[in-house]
């Protein structure tokens, strides 16, 4: 039988599984290529053998994204797998055009062919945009299962940026785990405020080989999603992230949308910084595409460490990344901050910038007055580094779920921000916990 002949696209975590899970060991198909978009410097790699298992000695090529119809034909390909997140439907349907231009099929993989189970109960959180609050909700469950005597292993969305075999499964429980896999800024904000609180977090390529290690020594598995991507386990209770910051995103993005009609229980956050009749608005259309689901409300108070540092002062805010990329917020919680905290100004940063920064801002170009904390590579944070150097400012705002200054030197006075998940009113998420009898 002649193997169908496929192409993945991805942005180096969806697209991995997808392959692992569906294509690995498929003898229906022959993966000729992988393509990549969202992130610097992914592509031109290889997905190596020692992931690509049997049927794939010399492994499987990265290319960019730009040269999908080339590849289609050079390849003669007959079917594409669409394998990243957080991007429009109307951004879907447009790649589907461009590969059926090119003579192939276009393809989505669901929930059935991709989801692992586990032995161990699994709660997922998940969201419909980048940027809605996972992050803070994961640290709120994993507060309240410790608090119930139960241990829990977070595994992580993935972000193997580096190389790839030495990321088949990663743990991270200290501060010199971080070090130890060469963490980029993203992955070091995702990892950091969990070992402050002494969790334990995987994440990786192999999401099978993870799985098996964090049962060994969880009680329960917490799904930390990425972006707005589904969850890579079969969730015993489904938990997703709204945003009334961006208001009907959640019937507009995928698989964002998808998250939303799955969920049991559907969280909107950042009420505390939104507007009211937007918050109404993304109540409505929860109920509208997921009538079954508990809907909660939260806020996400921002704490300034040093607020002094900020007043009467012409200050650079610095960002979460990808919630200013592909999230395509030109805001976030450290601009909130410097407006409440009495800044004299926020100044552009722009003017300022360097090397893949300027790229950054030209590929985003909706971004606000507010540096998107970008640190891929070193020499990119060494190019963030020296933005913040460039930038005409008095004090630099830290919006970024890390303390930034441990791994950029900057030359002003800084302080950070910080935020957790507060809901409001009942149900909350102790009592939808208590309801799993775990």
């Amino acid at each position: 039988m002649e193997r169908k002949r496929a192409i993945i696209m991805g942005a180096a975590g969806r697209d991995f599984h997808n392959f692992n899970t569906y294509f690995r060991d498929n003898e229906h198909f022959e993966v000729v290529a992988f393509t990549a978009t969202q992130i610097p410097d992914i592509e031109g790699r290889n997905y190596p053998p020692e992931l690509a298992g049997k049927l794939y000695p010399d492994g499987i090529p990265i290319f960019p994204e730009d040269e999908l119809v080339d590849l289609i034909q050079k390849y003669r390909v007959d079917e594409v797998y669409f394998s990243y997140s957080d991007v429009s439907n109307q951004y879907v349907m447009e790649r589907c055009a461009i590969v059926m231009s090119g003579g192939a099929s276009f393809n989505l993989l669901g929930p059935k062919q991709t989801m692992l189970t586990s032995d161990k109960p699994v709660i997922s959180i998940c969201a419909v945009r980048t940027g809605a609050g996972k992050s803070q909700t994961t640290r709120k469950i994993a507060q309240i299962l410790k608090e119930k005597g139960k241990k829990t292993a977070i595994i992580r969305h993935p972000m193997p940026y580096g190389d790839l075999r030495k990321q088949i499964w990663q743990r991270f429980a200290s501060y010199e785990d971080l070090d130890k896999y060469e963490c980029t800024i993203e992955e070091r904000e995702e990892y950091e405020p969990h070992i402050n609180r002494g969790n334990i977090v995987y994440a990786g390529v192999d999401y099978g080989e993870i799985l098996k290690r964090a049962e060994q020594e969880a009680d329960v598995i917490l799904w930390d999603g990425g972006n707005n991507d589904l969850p890579f386990y079969k969730p015993d209770i489904h938990i997703v992230v709204a945003d009334p910051h961006r208001p009907g995103d959640e019937m507009e993005y995928y698989p964002g949308v998808v998250n939303l009609k799955m969920a049991d229980v559907v969280i909107i956050n950042k009420v505390d910084t939104a507007d009211y009749d937007a918050v109404l608005y993304v109540r409505e259309n929860v109920v509208e595409f997921n009538p079954n689901a508990r809907i909660i409300l939260s806020a996400s108070p921002i704490y300034v460490e040093e607020p002094e540092i900020i007043l009467g002062k012409r200050v650079l805010v610095v960002e979460d990344g990808p919630t200013l990329t592909h999230g395509e917020m030109s805001y976030g919680a450290g601009y909130i901050a410097a407006q409440y905290a009495g800044a004299k100004e926020i100044i552009d940063p722009r003017p300022f910038a360097v090397g893949s920064l300027i790229d950054t801002y030209d590929k985003y170009p909706d971004t606000g007055y507010v540096l998107p904390a970008m640190g891929y590579s070193k020499q990119q944070i060494a190019e963030l580094e020296q933005t913040i150097k460039n930038c005409d400012a008095d004090a630099v705002v830290i919006g970024t779920p890390i303390d930034l200054r441990k791994v950029v030197n900057i030359n002003k006075p800084a302080t950070r921000i910080q935020y957790e998940l507060q809901e409001i009113g009942r149900p909350n998420l102790e009592d939808i916990i208590d309801r799993m009898e775990l």
